[in-house]
């Protein structure tokens, strides 16, 4: 009893200390950055293994993005083999780098064999071709041979994601057997939910959950109760068409295979989560245009990644600008339509917008394809002339009563319409357009969804107005 009290109370003060370590908000706390930083000026290495060297990696992640550039490198310094190399895995490319760039790389060597491989090959992929062949020639045969396979693999697929620790056995082994192997091997991988099943050549023929080898007597054979694998995912397979199988199947983990089918490693459902996010973040940032761009990056990195669309951007203003162009003798005469015309772009911008994020994000999870893609632009001409009408009437009324022109009113409304018509048809079918070109619809979407927006806008209202006060 003593002794779980005692454990009761390191429990205790282990959930103290990490709720010391955010606030309110989720946050590393001022606090806690103050006391460590104080720690890293005084070089307090007791006190840094003490409260930091214990930290679960992501929250060690959040402390290196939290602290100052030179403030993390001395803190990596000072903790020495107590630093968690797996914590680099929490925080941004930049972030990575910079530790990793300024450490030996016999001391990246040593950490490396102490993580899982997945982990390993996340931070020796964005090395120097020089600096990883250095860090694995100092590691052991078979770790260099397993990470070099998983390095060979193209970036963001499952091979490059898969963790290459895996339990396999054959097919005539008992279950005791495999209880016994799984006991006494030091070599397995910490945490797995499946045993799989090979034949000598490494071809994977089979899988079985762990629970179902606790609940079989000893003697029966493996390949009694192994099922087929289904659902095996080819290592060339991009990494978020493997995460869509796992969210299908409801998968924890799923074995991954070379183009001979033979084992080669295992995708795990918190390899995936990251992916998902990752990808998520990637189709947010680049529907922004700003690509892969992180916090962390330097003002030079962050500008030269934005230029690009933002010149193409300047292209297509140039463009709108000209359809404005065209009725420079009309706007002159009735300044008015001045004040008018960005409410009808502007609108009509937001809407193909929002059917434009919409349909990029049914794409990117294959909710949209040939089967269904009629009946969902039928959908979204619909609200595009639904909502078109209602801000029709709402921009008429006050147009017409502020400028005290009913005429103005109707042609400012009728161009409402037209202009959230073509918005409607811009956010789905530009997208669908370019998803079928092998475009990235994510990020070259907004910009011609804009420019249809813009220039219809400008030409209906603008057209329209013209066409009523010569002829009226």
């Amino acid at each position: 009893m003593e002794g779980q009290h005692e454990q009761t109370d390191d429990a205790r003060a282990a959930e103290g200390q990490r709720a010391d370590i955010y606030d309110e908000d989720g946050v590393i706390s001022q606090s806690f950055l103050v006391h460590v930083g104080a720690a890293i000026a005084d070089r307090d290495t007791l006190t840094l293994k003490r409260d930091v060297g214990d930290l679960h990696q992501s929250e060690l992640g959040d402390l290196l993005e939290a602290l100052a550039p030179e403030q993390r490198r001395a803190l990596v310094e000072l903790l020495g083999t107590d630093f968690d190399f797996s914590a680099l895995t929490e925080v941004d490319e930049a972030i990575r780098l910079d530790i990793v760039d300024n450490l030996p790389n016999a001391q990246i060597a040593q950490a490396v064999q102490e993580l899982d491989s997945d982990d390993a090959v996340y931070i020796l992929e964005d090395l120097d071709q020089e600096d990883q062949d250095e860090i694995l020639s100092q590691l052991p045969f078979t770790e260099r041979i397993r990470l070099r396979r998983a390095l060979d693999y193209p970036e963001e697929t499952a091979g490059r994601r898969m963790q290459t620790e895996f339990v396999a056995v054959p097919p005539f082994w008992t279950v005791g057997q495999t209880i016994d192997y799984m006991r006494e091997d030091n070599n397995l991988p910490d945490r797995f939910s499946q045993i799989f099943v090979i034949d000598p050549t490494f071809k994977l023929l089979g899988a079985v959950d762990l629970d179902k080898i606790m609940r079989t007597k000893r003697a029966v054979k493996v390949e009694e109760v192994m099922h087929e694998t289904r659902h095996a995912i080819p290592a060339t397979m991009d990494q978020e068409e493997a995460a869509r199988e796992f969210e299908q199947y409801d998968l924890l983990s799923a074995a991954v295979v070379d183009e001979n089918e033979r084992l080669v490693g295992v995708l795990t459902i918190d390899d995936v989560v990251d992916v998902i996010q990752q990808e998520a973040e990637e189709d947010l940032l680049r529907m922004g245009g700003v690509g892969d761009e992180e916090l962390s990056d330097s003002i030079l990195s962050t500008s030269r990644s934005r230029v690009p669309w933002l010149l193409v951007n300047l292209v297509t203003a140039f463009l709108a600008a000209s359809v404005i162009g065209l009725f420079d003798a009309t706007i002159q005469q009735i300044v008015a339509l001045a004040v008018l015309m960005p409410i009808v772009a502007g609108m009509g911008g937001n809407a193909g917008s929002q059917t434009m994020t919409v349909t990029v994000r049914a794409l990117a999870t294959k909710d949209l394809d040939i089967y269904n893609a009629w009946r969902v632009i039928r959908r979204e001409i619909g609200v595009g002339f639904i909502n078109g009408a209602v801000f029709a009437v709402l921009i008429g009324l006050v147009a017409g009563t502020w400028f005290g022109d009913p005429n103005l009113g109707g042609i400012i409304a009728a161009a409402m319409i037209i202009n959230m018509f073509a918005a409607a048809l811009a956010g789905i079918l530009i997208p669908l357009l370019l998803d079928r070109l092998n475009i990235d619809p994510a990020v070259a979407s907004a910009v011609f969804v804009t420019t249809v927006t813009d220039c219809v806008g400008f030409f209906a209202f603008l057209g329209l107005a013209t066409w009523w006060f010569r002829y009226s």
